[in-house]
């Protein structure tokens, strides 16, 4: 079967980047309290020794894995560009890392205790979000956790350059509601929402961020 023209882009882009956006992202949760809190809040769902494994889905170099497993989560990472899953074992040679998409993931059913997107579905066109979110309730396992971080709004933008480098890359901006009823289509049952304002690290057209804890049904 032929890849899908944008994990193809999205892979490419990042393996291009990925040592450069490893270092300027390497402290970035250092100045983000309210994006600590939401991991911190799912960190004390899922480290439950009856948990069992968290994967961190479009995990980039590692960092938010390695914040999680120091917060007590048993987490690993999947991520599709294999550079990046390259920077990730070598920064973090204790974690687990391997390469897959969200559109097939290469777990079990009922696999994991809980899932993060920590802003991997913004290279996703919302056509496929569905899929993706079938997948992670798919691999969730009853009464496991899911946290979503994503840019809040309704646009599409295409980037040709970043991180310093020319690349290829299409960027979403969803809206919240848009997110909470795929994910209520999806099985999930949404728990809770943070929508904040971009802070002083961030461009003002990033626009708000949003962060999305659900769960699957016991």
């Amino acid at each position: 079967m032929t890849e899908p023209a944008y994990l193809s882009s999205t892979r490419q882009a990042y393996d291009t980047v990925a040592a450069d956006y490893a270092e300027l992202l390497r402290d970035e949760l250092d100045t983000k309290p309210l994006d600590r809190a939401m991991l911190a809040a799912f960190a004390e769902l899922v480290r439950t020794p009856e948990t069992g494994e968290v994967a961190d889905l479009g995990c980039g170099p590692g960092r938010i894995t390695a914040h999680l497993r120091n917060l007590g989560v048993n987490a690993f990472g999947i991520d599709l560009s294999p550079e990046m899953v390259a920077i990730a074992r070598r920064t973090y040679p204790g974690l687990r890392f391997e390469e897959g998409t969200m559109t097939a993931l290469n777990l079990a059913d009922e696999a994991v205790g809980g899932a993060v997107a920590w802003y991997s579905t913004v290279h996703t066109p919302p056509a496929v979000l569905p899929t993706v979110f079938a997948e992670i309730h798919r691999v969730l396992a009853p009464g496991g956790h899911f946290l979503i971080a994503f840019k809040a709004g309704d646009e599409h933008r295409h980037a040709q350059r970043g991180y310093g480098h020319e690349l290829s890359l299409d960027i979403y901006w969803t809206p919240p509601e848009l997110i909470a009823e795929l994910l209520t289509g999806s099985g999930l049952v949404l728990d809770a929402r943070l929508i904040r304002e971009p802070d002083d690290t961030e461009k003002p057209r990033s626009g708000p961020q949003a962060f999305f804890l659900a769960h699957r049904t016991p």
